[in-house]
């Protein structure tokens, strides 16, 4: 007895349709409210509007927003992947310093040899580098 023959071909297929076809409507559903809350030019109200709109008439309200804000939702998100981008190169660079260890010896070479420190200090610089 084979159960794969109490489940045609067909039927699979379609239960597999069902299934994406939930998950892409979640998937937009998350993607407009999450916009929806994220934006800086819409007021508390305007909020309040849109979200009960998606809530009380999913599809229309989904499809509305979607048509209306499509070309401002792509301007948002790359704004905001641009200013991830920035952000991550800041923290690199503060993190990465001025050279490391390199750097302070050459500073601390400079000094010496304008005289502002002497051998010694040049030294003890030095091994506080390293270290």
């Amino acid at each position: 007895m084979l159960l794969a023959s109490d489940y045609p071909f067909l039927d699979v297929f379609w239960t597999m349709l069902v299934f994406f076809g939930w998950v892409i409507w979640f998937w937009l559903l998350i993607t407009v409210l999450s916009d929806v809350f994220r934006r800086h030019d819409l007021s508390g109200g305007g909020k309040v509007g849109w979200t009960l709109f998606v809530i009380f008439l999913p599809l229309l309200g989904v499809l509305f927003y979607l048509g209306s804000q499509s070309k401002h939702m792509a301007e948002r998100n790359a704004q905001q992947v641009q200013a991830a981008q920035s952000h991550t190169d800041e923290y690199i660079r503060s993190v990465a310093g001025s050279g490391g260890s390199a750097a302070e010896i050459e500073s601390a070479k400079k000094l010496l040899d304008s005289g502002a420190i002497s051998q010694a200090e040049f030294e003890r610089l030095k091994q506080k580098a390293l270290s």
